[in-house]
């Protein structure tokens, strides 16, 4: 989705035909190596996410590229809190009752994911680590299905981007407990961070960059960072992220830098205490 609508805005803004191409497997790696490979003149990018740059690396033993070295940071496009929501039977409505709830029924509570690695599973692994809850977990074959059976109950648990359960919390048919970003969301004001309901700093949301082959020039890098930037302040580009549940983050390069070496960081203590594997 948002590969496809800066795709737009860039192929208005310059006149020259931006197209976007899927390349589904391994987590993402193949479409990120096939960049990674690419002459570094502009021409070949990558949508980056949290997955490809900075959760991939760890879990892959052999990933055919270094998410530092391989790839030159251009523009961080924007994030996607994920918010912890449980089954109605649960009986919690804010995150010290549900981890009391879990931490009550060691290995009992089973939560959802879109797969092994995915987003929503190292999300909730980070909160078991922090909160020291020891819980099952459940991958699914994406997010719809993981999504499904929390709504039939057959799992009690999902911490999942805010649009793969925004309709359902509307309807009621789920619980949202808390979000993993820094301040609450605006599709979300009553529902308050981790961090504020009782785990300080915890910070875990999904985001999203375009980077591009290594040893790119720098008057390409500020060509296309400048670019992407403005199109992230069109009212199109706003309205499209609001509805997705994302929040644009126009910013330098090096700020996407900072934040794929920090997450590449976390992400691998995770994995590694976790005992993560695929």
């Amino acid at each position: 989705i948002l590969g496809r609508a800066i795709g737009h805005e860039l192929t208005t803004a310059w006149g020259q035909s931006v197209v976007p191409e899927n390349v589904a497997g391994a987590g993402g790696s193949i479409g990120a190596d096939r960049v990674a490979k690419a002459a570094p003149d502009g021409y070949t990018l990558l949508m980056g996410h949290v997955g490809t740059l900075a959760v991939t690396p760890s879990l892959y033993p052999k990933l055919p590229y270094d998410p530092i070295k391989s790839f030159t940071p251009l523009a961080w496009v924007a994030r996607v809190p994920n918010v912890l929501v449980v089954h109605p039977s649960v009986p919690a409505n804010d995150l010290a009752s549900f981890i009391a709830y879990a931490k009550s029924r060691p290995g009992s509570v089973n939560y959802s994911s879109g797969g092994n690695g995915s987003a929503a599973h190292m999300t909730m692994a980070y909160l078991a680590l922090q909160a020291g809850l020891t819980m099952q977990h459940v991958p699914y074959k994406g997010t719809a299905p993981a999504v499904n059976d929390l709504v039939a109950g057959q799992v009690q648990a999902l911490f999942t981007g805010v649009p793969a359960v925004l309709a359902q919390i509307r309807a009621g048919q789920i619980k949202a407990i808390a979000v993993s970003s820094p301040q609450r969301i605006a599709a979300l004001p009553n529902v308050p961070t981790v961090s504020e309901a009782g785990l300080p700093g915890f910070e875990a949301d999904q985001w999203y960059g375009v980077v591009g082959p290594a040893n790119m020039p720098a008057d390409v890098v500020s060509k296309i960072n400048t670019q992407i930037n403005a199109s992230l302040k069109s009212p199109a580009i706003l309205e499209r992220l609001q509805n997705e549940g994302a929040q644009p983050m126009p910013s330098s390069p090096k700020v996407l830098a900072d934040l794929i070496a920090k997450d590449l960081a976390r992400w691998r203590k995770v994995i590694l205490d976790s005992k993560m594997t695929l």
